[in-house]
């Protein structure tokens, strides 16, 4: 990016910074969830406006769990250690998800949150690769931890990221201002594509954190192509098991049906 290009994407986030954003906690509790535990943001991005539920915990981190697998997919992209097509042979142990138990392309294992294919996308690209690209990023902490922490910092820590700091992240991605190929953006545009209403066109990815003697943690996160207009969002609740996962997609599509920016399927009304 030109020096003049990074002049503006600071002056579009210190704009952000000022304002408030327009509270949408009556939405969350439309949806049954409790805007106390929970904090869904949605930024607009030609002008920066934003919505928010819960300004305060926006600002809080938590580990991204699998959310993280969007730049995780990304460095494996950029630096050649994979690409959408590239099968991940299964090892034949047998794990949590019986959609996990079989050879994984890249594109498949995130759409399925494939945990072990990258486990092994981290161990083959190393600590010190993986903080250097996370701190390009801007993503969250960036902090990897040390060599015990190379297949689970996503998942226990010690990376850590606040909502709206997955939002700038998005942002940048959306708008192309990370360190990246156009082949990388071209790639990573149809591997995290998730539905396609007409023009709009979703890209997400869930989280979910196993947190102990706490709660749960779930997150969904995003952006919206619609036209000439980006909305790029993030949310994170707190959930009591994996059964109330769904809650993380159902709660913000909802939101994104009330703001007119992607409506709920029709089964969903």
């Amino acid at each position: 990016m030109t020096l003049w290009t990074w002049v503006m994407v600071g002056a579009l986030w210190a704009g952000v910074a000022a304002a408030e954003p327009a509270d949408i906690s009556r939405f969350v509790s439309d949806a049954g969830a409790d805007p106390a535990t929970s904090v869904v943001l949605v930024q607009r991005l030609s002008d920066g406006h934003q919505w928010s539920s819960n300004p305060a915990r926006a600002e809080t981190r938590f580990v991204p769990a699998s959310t993280s697998k969007i730049p995780h997919t990304l460095i494996a992209l950029e630096t050649g250690s994979a690409t959408p097509e590239t099968v991940f042979a299964w090892d034949g142990e047998e794990r949590f998800l019986e959609s996990w138990n079989q050879d994984q392309t890249l594109t498949r294992a995130f759409q399925r949150s494939a945990v072990w294919v990258y486990q092994e996308i981290a161990r083959s690209t190393g600590s010190e690769t993986m903080a250097r690209w996370l701190t390009r990023f801007g993503y969250g902490n960036a902090d990897v931890g040390g060599a015990q922490d190379l297949e689970t910092y996503w998942l226990r820590g010690p990376l850590a990221i606040s909502a709206q700091e997955q939002v700038v992240f998005l942002a940048r991605l959306t708008q192309g201002a990370l360190p990246l190929s156009p082949q990388t953006y071209t790639d990573a545009r149809r591997i995290m594509m998730a539905e396609q209403q007409g023009e709009r066109v979703l890209h997400a990815k869930t989280g979910y954190a196993l947190r102990g003697a706490q709660v749960d943690l779930g997150w969904y996160v995003g952006w919206v192509d619609a036209g000439a207009e980006t909305h790029v969002f993030a949310m994170n609740m707190d959930l009591p098991g994996f059964d109330a996962a769904p809650e993380r997609q159902r709660v913000t599509r909802h939101v994104l049906d009330r703001l007119e920016i992607f409506p709920r399927p029709a089964q969903e009304q």
